[in-house]
């Protein structure tokens, strides 16, 4: 059997000592080494989204792998992947050092300097733990996989105030409402503020998990609140200074753990970045960044877009922006917004809806959300476009979903994203109405404008024949009702007048400009004048 091994070194002089050893081995195929964390588990993730078979069977991981600490990063990979074998290459082989690979699921334990035989046991034995487990999980299809586990969507503001919390209780309620196991966890240490959104009051945080060494499901569900709507939350403390007692070791193994037990695991980063957060937003499958249309809100996302890529947490391109309170007349769209981050904008963005909010924010029941709610219809389509909410129906979903959330559901399958699209066309509709009835006037304008000048030319045209006929008598009657046949009825209150002035014979117009509507008119008038030659009355 040919057994698959992807090294993990940070050291480029340690993978290549690896990788020209693991080239030595019988049967081994080795892979091209990864050099941090991050890029391991997004390996893993590729191809275990494909398929169980396609991941190899061993992983050895370098003591000087980052920036994800080595035990920490077995205890993550043993956690999403559990049919793969992982080793430790480390230099230190005290009791501890075992004994700490051993609690965080390592197979074995190679020492450095590295030896052919020592190498090759501990990768043929870690191979074959790895083939049992597979016969154990059957199939190789990622629905039976349940390695990886659910997914893992992170929600950070740019700054504070921008909607990060409405944003991740609308998903988690989307999520739920579909039929999904969801848990919601408040990771906004020092200021986060879901449980008085929801209107809970529970003493248990997830301050209380950071001095427990192994956080299994057992430990964790103590520490969990179910929500009336089915959701698990795990509260942010209510003392502040305690967020300190967060570290990024306790958010790797709460996340790990809310995986293997939730399909959906939604995170509330907040807007203050510490180790916390930083582990949360980095082995999550979505991290989610919410902007507000205004330059201090976008220059705030561009810092934390690059503080993300220095610290080697996530890439600009692996982000998705969410544009709250938008609205069409703003300058900074959601393009613009893309192109100053260099992360991808969201297709859903959120309108500014104040009003909708204030009661339900200000009761403590943003649950309550009325689903005609254009910001609910939007923050839904967005779970939508996350996948988060999908046309399978579970029963727990079915039993706890309320008229809002079905009407929310609804609204969804028919194009929940037209919500922002008519708060807009509403808000713009005055405009478009004042500027329709501006045109329409100016029509009425030029036309009468028209209509005068030519009821003008006609009656100086009847009032020179008549002048020429009478030899220089009667010639108004002519005039006027020769001006007055040209012009329609709601016109004919015209003043229509004739004078010769010299050779020629001048014709005056005076005509009413309607108010949108013929016949009505408030007093405006244009001025039409003509002129014809007068015939010689003395031949």
């Amino acid at each position: 059997m040919t057994i698959r091994i992807l090294p993990a070194a940070g050291d480029l002089d340690a993978a290549r000592a690896l990788t020209t050893l693991l080239s030595q081995l019988a049967d081994a195929e080795p892979a091209p080494p990864v050099e941090d964390s991050t890029a391991l588990l997004d390996t893993l993730a590729r191809l275990a989204g494909e398929s169980l078979d396609e991941l190899p069977e061993v992983v050895l991981v370098h003591e000087r792998i980052g920036p994800v600490p080595a035990l920490e990063l077995i205890r993550e990979l043993v956690l999403r992947f559990p049919a793969v074998g992982v080793v430790l290459v480390t230099a230190d082989t005290s009791t501890g050092v075992l004994t700490a690979a051993m609690d965080s699921g390592a197979r074995g334990i190679v020492t450095l300097p590295l030896g052919y035989d020592a190498l090759a046991e501990r990768v043929q034995a870690a191979a074959a733990w790895s083939a049992g487990m597979r016969r154990h999980l059957g199939s190789g299809s990622p629905e039976q996989y349940g390695g990886a586990g659910g997914t893992v969507i992170t929600v950070t503001g740019a700054k504070g105030g921008v909607g990060a919390t409405v944003t991740a209780v609308q998903l988690a309620l989307a999520a739920r409402a579909s039929g999904r196991t969801v848990a919601l966890v408040d990771l906004d240490l020092q200021s986060g503020d879901i449980a008085s959104y929801l209107d809970v009051q529970f003493r248990r945080s997830v301050a209380d998990l950071a001095g427990i060494t192994d956080i299994n499901p057992r430990v964790l569900q103590d520490a969990l609140y179910t929500h009336e709507r089915g959701i698990g939350l795990l509260l942010a403390p209510a003392e502040g200074e305690r967020g300190e007692e967060v570290t990024d070791r306790v958010a790797r193994q709460v996340l790990g753990t809310l995986r293997s037990r939730h399909d959906v695991v939604i995170v509330d980063c907040g807007s203050q970045m510490n180790s916390a957060t930083a582990a949360a937003v980095e082995t999550a499958d979505r991290a989610l960044l919410v902007v507000t249309p205004d330059v201090v809100a976008v220059r705030a996302a561009k810092r934390m877009v690059r503080l993300w890529d220095r610290l080697q947490i996530r890439k600009a391109e692996e982000t998705l922006t969410v544009v709250n309170r938008h609205t069409r007349g703003t300058e900074i769209q959601p393009s613009l917004v893309e192109r100053v981050t260099g992360t991808r904008v969201a297709r859903t963005a959120v309108p500014a809806a104040f009003k909708e909010l204030h009661a339900v924010v200000d009761a403590g029941r943003l649950q309550d959300l009325d689903a005609r709610s254009t910001v609910k219809q939007a923050l839904w389509a967005l779970a939508g476009e996350l996948g988060l909410v999908t046309e399978r129906e579970g029963g727990g979903g079915r039993r706890r979903r309320t008229a809002s959330d079905r009407g929310a559901l609804s609204l969804w399958r028919k194009g929940g994203d037209r919500g922002s699209v008519t708060l807009e066309f509403a808000g713009m509709f005055p405009l478009v109405l004042v500027v329709m009835a501006l045109l329409w006037e100016c029509v009425l304008y030029g036309y009468t404008y028209s209509l005068a000048g030519n009821a003008a030319d006609e009656a100086a045209r009847a009032a020179t024949a008549a002048y020429a006929a009478s030899g220089g008598g009667a010639y108004q009657d002519s005039c006027r009702s020769a001006g007055a046949e040209h012009l329609p009825d709601s016109w004919r209150n015209a003043e229509i007048s004739c004078t010769p002035a010299g050779p020629v014979m001048k014709a005056t117009v005076t005509a009413r400009v309607p108010l949108f509507f013929p016949g009505v008119n408030p007093g405006w008038s244009v001025r039409g004048t003509a002129g014809a030659a007068l015939e010689r009355t003395d031949r």
